[in-house]
């Protein structure tokens, strides 16, 4: 995004030239086009606090790019650019390519830092601020390295909605680790260990910390050496720089009552206690032996149920009153009632447990709701007991059963380490009080507003449904790393649970305004389903959109299979689908978004296809393995794809491959092996005999597409289409080099880099024994890996491939005595841009 620099940074540019242009003995605080940078040199801001280097962390042998504090002697890194990809010695070198972008490369690898093709006359500059910009002499902004934090936010810097720091994997690794600090929609600063909450607080947690109108948060300092950073331990610390003691001073911290669930439902935490967790009143440890040896995880559970009667004659559940709470990490139910129909509706609601009246309006106010009713319903994890300075403080009313009112039960308040709890005696004369005139005129108003309260929710529901969620604001990032957790999850205590996918349903209104309103501009081609567009998300992330086209020979049971199979499906070398849209006649599926296009896009084109060499092509052969070795073998679902091809096969910023297009997909239970079907679909030239012929399929049919798409990687030419010597196929002209020890001629002449005829010829080898005739010959995916990776195994000889006589192809396209052939169109995608 381009945009006009502040007058402060342009009069630092100006600055710049002309002390560039009059002496050669400055500092460098820049890179122009034609200068590099490389270890051990620097480059150095304006006043030298910060300098952009090559560094090795700790024992570590591999090197990054990164911006340090220059003159502090501690661990001083605020930012790693190419913390995913390290180069392995210190050859790297930075400098600004053609296209205007900053590139890290080595020889053998190159890393793009920017991608914005701004053209020639851009430069890249380092502000004392610790950002690192590109920019031209028209002073547009077309980068910043404060728009990619790591896993610190420095003063004047701001992290957005979707912006989170993320912690190093350890102390000498600044790979990304397991922890995630980010702010939430509802203002309140969070670290996420993976997919769960580990610590959640207000803005006044970290009091330095300031928000805007639109979530995002910054802070500024009194002091020029500054930074919050999120440590590998998951804490978030605010540290400022002492040059006489050499090392880092924290202030302020993630506190222990911010940890996510730390004392378990139904438990308080008090911070300023010797044990910060203890049980609310009327609660004990749900294990007692647990809780003494430390372990808290597992809550409290109520010591006497409550009374939930609407009988007269028995005396009624009340509620204790709690002072200065807080309840982070519950989500109540808001109705706008007044405080005397709130307790009512919390009293004769047997699901209601507590309830609060809140009344406060401050914006860093961590429960935003504002004035009005809140209802628990269910459970809650724990509350926070706030000391009695601490002016964010709420007032909580527990429900508790009337023995527990009357006697107050101390003993609960002791073992629960919450003695600040003021109030709760006139809180009993209180309710009590209230409970006798609630009883003389209850029955009528009581059910019309539990009834309008019902019908309300059920509106609310059913409108937020309709409405469906915001494409354009989604935050790409948080999605992909809860993906990336995959569908199992251990907790804390080692057990294993199930974790439920949710698909996001967005409206069409929010896809329509991603991709412009579906504009020819942001087409990115066209299949089989229909086309596919590229989205442009509200943080600049990209997604590509494919819509269900009415002439489509695909239709709903296709996209329903897709979104169904896909979103149970987690693995490095599957596309991700990130959700879809079913409103009104629309049926649409949001990918993430492939930049290099599909593989059928390289391979196949007589100049594109140079750019994948022989070490690409073995990677996006391991990868279309490992992708297909998950689906058979150990996914949660045993998954048929049935329509492996090449333009299926998409391809990342790093040319690994992820396949694609589950429509035709089936799923497998745990004791079939094969199955018939009378409507045959995919892609001829792909399709295994048994299944073009009889309408068979089985894993075995994916090993014949994969055998056929190796061999088309290795040798850059099309199975079908084929016009060489006698052959009428790829399989006919592979088999005939191989049985006349001429296997290596099908390798692609366009290849320099081949650096043995022998693993060539056992990638030949291997091709063949997958399409081989007979379903029964042909390996497994397990097999193909471990020949894949194994270079000592002997490889079996292959026996004839299938489809050498024309006739049974012409048989294929012809018979339709037994089977509805529904074949997807053999012409790929037609990509005009990367997605």
């Amino acid at each position: 995004m381009n945009s006009r620099i502040s007058p402060l940074i342009a009069f630092l540019l100006l600055f710049f030239f002309l002390g560039f242009q009059s002496t050669n003995n400055t500092v460098m605080d820049t890179i122009l086009p034609g200068q590099s940078l490389t270890y051990p040199k620097t480059i150095e801001s304006p006043n030298g606090i910060f300098e952009l280097c090559f560094f090795s962390p700790g024992n570590s042998t591999k090197y990054y790019l990164a911006i340090r504090f220059k003159n502090v002697s501690e661990q001083s890194v605020v930012w790693v650019a190419n913390r995913k990809y390290p180069f392995p010695d210190s050859t790297p070198v930075l400098n600004i390519n053609q296209d205007g972008d900053l590139v890290i490369s080595d020889g053998t690898m190159t890393y793009a830092m920017t991608n914005t093709s701004a053209g020639n006359g851009t430069y890249a500059m380092l502000l004392d601020t610790g950002n690192l910009i590109l920019t031209n002499r028209v002073l547009e902004l077309f980068w910043q390295s404060f728009d990619y934090p790591t896993d610190t936010l420095l003063p004047g810097m701001t992290l957005g909605y979707g912006q989170p720091l993320t912690s190093w994997k350890s102390k000498e690794d600044p790979a990304p680790g397991n922890y995630n600090f980010t702010l939430q929609l509802d203002y309140s600063p969070t670290i996420m260990e993976g997919p769960d909450v580990y610590w959640t607080g207000s803005l006044a947690s970290f009091d330095v910390l300031s928000s805007n109108s639109w979530p995002s948060i910054n802070y500024t300092s009194q002091t020029q050496i500054s930074r919050i950073v999120l440590d590998e331990t998951g804490k978030l610390k605010l540290q400022s720089w002492l040059e006489e003691e050499k090392t880092w001073n924290t202030s302020l911290q993630s506190s222990r009552c911010g940890d996510y669930a730390l004392c378990g439902n139904y438990s308080v935490c008090n911070e300023t206690a010797q044990e910060p967790c203890g049980c609310l009143p009327g609660f004990k440890p749900v294990s007692a032996g647990a809780w003494s040896k430390g372990d808290v995880s597992s809550g409290c559970g109520r010591k006497t149920a409550l009374q939930c009667s609407n009988n007269s004659d028995v005396q009624k559940d009340g509620f204790l009153h709690m002072s200065n709470v807080d309840w982070l990490h519950n989500n109540p139910l808001p109705l706008e009632i007044s405080s005397d129909q709130c307790e009512s509706s919390c009293l004769y609601s047997c699901s209601c447990i507590a309830y609060a009246f809140e009344q406060k309006l401050d914006p860093s106010s961590r429960n935003k709701y504002g004035t009005g009713c809140l209802i628990w319903n269910g459970s809650f994890s724990y509350l926070k007991q706030l000391s009695i300075e601490d002016k964010y403080g709420n007032d909580f009313y527990l429900k508790l059963p009337p023995q527990e009112l009357v006697t107050n039960d101390p003993g609960s308040r002791n073992e629960s380490n919450t003695a600040a709890t003021p109030g709760a005696t006139e809180g009993v004369m209180l309710v009590r009080a209230k409970q006798l005139v609630a009883i003389l005129a209850i029955s009528l108003p009581l059910a019309t507003l539990m009834l309008g309260l019902f019908v309300y929710c059920v509106w609310r529901k059913l409108r937020m449904t309709s409405k469906g969620e915001d494409l354009v604001q989604l935050d790409l990032g948080m999605t992909i790393k809860s993906e990336n957790s995959g569908l199992l999850e251990e907790n804390k205590r080692g057990d294993v649970r199930k974790k439920e996918v949710k698909m996001p349903l967005f409206s069409f209104a929010s896809v329509s305004a991603a991709t412009d309103n579906f504009s020819d501009a942001n087409k990115l081609g066209e299949g089989g389903f229909g086309p596919v567009y590229k989205g442009i998300l509200l943080k600049g992330d990209l997604v590509a959109v494919k819509r269900l086209s009415r002439r489509s020979g695909q239709g709903w049971e296709e996209l329903k299979n897709e979104a169904m199979l896909i979103a149970k499906l987690q693995h490095n070398n599957l596309v991700r689908l990130l959700g879809c849209c079913i409103e009104r006649d629309e049926k649409i599926l949001v990918y993430e978004y492939m930049p290099n296009k599909s593989l059928d896009f390289f391979i196949f084109d007589p100049e594109k296809r140079k750019i994948l060499d022989w070490q690409a092509r073995i990677r996006v052969i391991e990868g279309i393995a490992q992708g297909l070795l998950y689906l058979h073998q150990y996914s949660r679902l045993r998954i048929i794809h049935r329509d492996l091809k090449a333009s299926n096969i998409l391809l990342d910023s790093e040319m690994n491959p992820k396949i694609s297009d589950f429509g035709m997909a089936r799923i497998f239970g745990g004791n079939e092996s094969q199955a018939n079907t009378n409507r045959i679909v995919g892609t001829y030239g792909y399709m295994s005999p048994e299944y073009a012929l009889e309408g068979l399929f089985s894993i075995k049919s994916d090993i014949f597409s994969f055998g056929v798409l190796l061999l088309e990687i290795v040798s850059g030419r099309k199975n079908t289409g084929f016009y060489q010597t006698d052959s009428f196929h790829l399989l006919g002209y592979a088999w005939e080099l191989w049985t006349s020890d001429r296997g290596s001629d099908l390798v692609d002449p366009l290849l320099d880099d081949v650096s043995s005829i022998r693993v060539a010829l056992k990638y030949v080898n291997i091709g063949l024994l997958c399409v081989q005739e007979n379903a029964v010959d042909r390996p497994t995916m397990s097999d193909v890996v471990a020949m894949l990776s194994n270079e000592s195994t002997a490889l079996p000889y292959p026996k004839q491939p299938a489809f050498l006589n024309m006739k049974s192809v012409m048989k294929a396209k012809t018979d339709n005595s037994r089977a509805e052939i529904c074949s997807v169109s053999d012409a790929t995608v037609s990509i005009m841009e990367g997605r």
